[in-house]
């Protein structure tokens, strides 16, 4: 959070100076309602604008947002027209001339495309236009470009173009805490999401509905069960560590499939294929797991046909390379797509959106899930697993009591 902080005073203070700016250019030299000198009521104001503009714009970059931020944004530069555009239209204008929203936008793509600013002539026969001058500031977040800041005048002025740099940076802090805040909810969803669905009740229901009914014709065959769903849910349950290993995952998928293979009998059958150099690779805790689930639920459960799962674990240089495949029903993409995008939720159990999320949140956008998938053709799902990634350690396997 400290870098944000940095960035925020770095971007708030040139904001003050052109609040002093506009306080010797704009107030009576006179002193103003106990507010202190012209220069101290102008840094009050700009504080105060800069105080209203930036709620809208922790929401993200959005029309709306736009809208609200672009009236205060444009007070605060005392410019005759503003906009605020992503990287697709203009989003909102505020003040005169809105006639070349057009003309504007089209003039943006250098901008948006290397992240530096620049000023242009406006074309304009209307007499009643005072704008003749834009000013362009892109809005960059992470590196990338989201948008830019564009304040119109009626002449070209340094002092506009230096003023207008400056609030487009303290807009970009603002978009950028936007994106922090959005990570964390999505983080913090993605938790609470696995510690509510470690375990479907329904698996937990099914799997002594299984072991019960080996009590009385085979109870050493239930005792054995009965030792696979503690170690499961111990597992499971487990309250230390946001990391597990590889191996540690594996052992615990190996009892679930255990339990699965003793209620669906000779209609499952599983391979596994692992490489032994990757089972000390770390991974986030019961990030697999969900996956085999996933690959039992689509492919057995509303059919008496069998079925078959493989799981594979390779040695990819850098990385330990995953591979969790089932002949089962599949999936339409669309709704998958849907699925991973949280535009819906799937039922039960922690989900694929779950994992790709924590995926992404521990190892970058790039380590998401990669889903082959057809109605009818199964399921392919594949994880790629850098071998050293700071900050993540696994907790190690849990002593058995």
């Amino acid at each position: 959070m400290s870098g944000f902080l940095a960035g925020l005073c770095v971007a708030v203070l040139p904001l003050l100076a052109a609040g002093f700016w506009l306080g010797r250019r704009t107030a009576r030299p006179e002193r103003l309602g106990g507010l202190g000198t012209p220069v101290e009521h102008a840094t009050f104001q700009t504080l105060h604008t800069a105080s209203l503009a930036a709620p809208p714009l922790r929401a993200g970059l959005t029309e709306e947002t736009a809208r609200k931020a672009a009236r205060r944004l444009r007070s605060l530069l005392g410019t005759d027209a503003l906009c605020l555009t992503d990287r697709e239209t203009v989003l909102a204008w505020d003040g005169a001339g809105e006639h070349h929203r057009e003309e504007v936008f089209q003039r943006l793509a250098g901008p948006l495309e290397t992240g530096r600013g620049e000023a242009f002539r406006l074309t304009c026969d209307a007499p009643d236009c005072p704008l003749r001058w834009a000013v362009v500031a892109p809005l960059t977040v992470d590196d990338r470009v989201h948008g830019a800041l564009v304040a119109c005048a009626p002449r070209e002025s340094a002092v506009l173009v230096r003023a207008a740099g400056e609030v487009a940076r303290w807009v970009s802090v603002q978009l950028e805490l936007a994106d922090l805040d959005r990570s964390r909810t999505r983080l913090i969803e993605a938790e609470i999401k696995a510690l509510r669905a470690q375990i479907s009740p329904h698996f937990i229901f099914n799997s002594l509905a299984v072991i019960a009914s080996f009590v009385r014709t085979d109870p050493e065959r239930a005792r054995e069960l009965l030792l696979e769903f503690a170690d499961f849910t111990r597992y499971s349950f487990r309250r230390h560590g946001d990391f597990t290993t590889l191996a540690d995952e594996l052992h615990a998928i190996d009892h679930y499939l255990a339990l699965v293979r003793a209620r669906f009998g000779d209609r499952l059958t599983v391979t596994l294929q692992i490489a032994p150099e990757v089972l000390p690779v770390a991974l986030p805790f019961l990030c697999l797991q969900p996956l085999v689930e996933n690959a039992v639920k689509h492919g057995l459960e509303g059919t008496t046909d069998q079925r078959h799962i493989g799981i594979t674990a390779q040695d990819a240089g850098a990385e330990a390379l995953v591979v969790i495949e089932d002949d089962g029903a599949g999936m339409d993409p669309e709704l998958l797509r849907r699925i991973l995008a949280g535009e819906i939720s799937p039922s039960g159990g922690i989900g694929l959106s779950n994992v790709d999320d924590r995926l992404r949140q521990v190892y970058g956008d790039d380590h998401g899930l990669v889903i082959e998938t057809a109605p009818g053709a199964g399921m392919k799902i594949t994880i790629r697993l850098p071998k050293y990634q700071p900050g993540v350690h696994s907790a190690g396997r849990l002593p058995r009591p």
